[in-house]
């Protein structure tokens, strides 16, 4: 018996990265799982390589823009008309424009924010009228340590202290409703958009992330089955009694 045995999770962004280490640990516990993706053969190719068990258990790719209001309904509708139910949403998606603020343009800014706080927001409203009916569910959240601040990123560390606030409305309002929401800042996470940072850079990954490591007090750097853990446990019933909460998954980063 797996703690998701029964249940549907929704994760947007989940072709790779935390995404899919979300999603895996969600299918390896025994939800049927939905990834959600702007490519669907990536999305469709992703849900493919995730555990399936015996039972109703079944994972489905599907393509969806969470910054556009109706591809996002389309694909919660498709997601209960094909696993049956929808139990946890976990707001994933993002991209980085990042700039300095005097060459940051509008569309860098009005790019961020779209997906990750228009997405959320739009995801969220499509699911909670499930979570509503049924007297349960779980949102996650993705935020960020840049949430605290970052030098070059005034785009992305408001996206992300704005998911902070969001979360907090959220637990208010639905949590008479059986429904609790959580985000998850992560830290320095190795995947391969830092990788990406990397070459940008020019330095090799290996040195990179030591360095990321050498700035936290395990001095690690993180990996996506670290947040996925996170998640695994927030969106659990022995989780039931938190809400509205932003847990730092970061190796300490944020304590020096």
């Amino acid at each position: 018996m797996g703690r998701f045995d029964g249940r549907v999770a929704v994760v947007t962004g989940a072709a790779r990265g935390i995404g899919f280490g979300i999603a895996s640990r969600f299918a390896a516990e025994g939800a049927s799982v939905a990834v959600l993706d702007l490519d669907e053969a990536s999305a469709a190719e992703s849900a493919g390589r995730l555990e399936a068990g015996g039972g109703t258990q079944q994972h489905l790719g599907i393509a969806c823009d969470v910054s556009d209001s109706a591809s996002v309904q389309a694909a919660v509708d498709r997601v209960v008309a094909e696993l049956g139910a929808l139990h946890i949403l976990v707001n994933n998606a993002g991209v980085t424009r990042d700039n300095l603020l005097f060459k940051m343009t509008d569309d860098d800014w009005d790019l961020v924010m779209g997906v990750h706080l228009r997405g959320a927001f739009l995801m969220t409203r499509a699911a909670q009228k499930h979570f509503v009916e049924q007297k349960y569910g779980k949102v996650i959240c993705l935020s960020s340590v840049s949430a605290l601040g970052n030098r070059g990123q005034a785009n992305y560390a408001a996206a992300k202290m704005g998911i902070q606030g969001f979360v907090r409305t959220l637990g208010i309002e639905l949590g008479p409703f059986g429904v609790t929401a959580n985000a998850i800042a992560p830290g320095f996470i190795a995947t391969d958009m830092t990788d990406a940072t990397a070459a940008r850079v020019g330095m090799p990954v290996e040195e990179f992330r030591k360095a990321a490591a050498d700035r936290n007090p395990v001095r690690r750097v993180g990996f996506p089955e670290d947040i996925a853990a996170a998640a695994a446990f927030l969106c659990s019933d022995e989780a039931s009694y938190i809400t509205g909460q932003t847990l730092y998954v970061d190796g300490g980063a944020k304590l020096v």
